[in-house]
């Protein structure tokens, strides 16, 4: 009789254990998706539809929003980005070469091109849908930009 209490006992720690370990590897890899990030106070901002890392899917997704009178500067990505134009116009200036994105329109950067995204100051916000490949976009926007929600 004491050895089946020992045993029930030692089964209940190991499924303590591991029911810990479990949940801290769901702490560890928490997804950002529904989160909403902002570069800057009135900035760019990013909502992650679909944080591919956290699920151990090679892309992201998410709606980047530019206001009127954004500009990145110019600026790199470890990833390729690609843009689908839903609302506004966005200048997407690529190696020193600009086109004018309007919606329906595709754009897309390559490591290690050279970026700058700019909207007229006038203009109404640009919105797209923003995809990263391998995944990793979404976790250095949040690691680098404000949390909104």
């Amino acid at each position: 009789m004491k050895q089946s209490t020992v045993y029930i006992v030692s089964g209940t720690a190991a499924t303590i254990a591991c029911a810990a370990s479990f949940g801290a590897g769901l702490i560890a890899q928490q997804s950002l998706e529904g989160g909403l990030f902002e570069s800057r106070p009135g900035g760019t901002q990013v909502e992650v539809l679909f944080d591919g890392g956290s699920r151990g899917v090679g892309v992201d997704v998410g709606v980047i929003t530019f206001p009127p009178g954004n500009n990145s500067g110019d600026h790199e990505h470890p990833q390729t980005e690609i843009f689908y134009v839903l609302d506004g116009a966005l200048e997407h200036v690529v190696n020193g070469e600009s086109i004018i994105l309007e919606p329906g329109m595709l754009g897309h950067v390559q490591p290690p091109d050279l970026v700058n995204h700019i909207t007229a100051p006038n203009g109404s916000p640009t919105r797209a849908v923003v995809i990263w490949s391998p995944s990793g976009g979404a976790e250095r926007i949040a690691s680098r930009w404000n949390r909104l929600r």
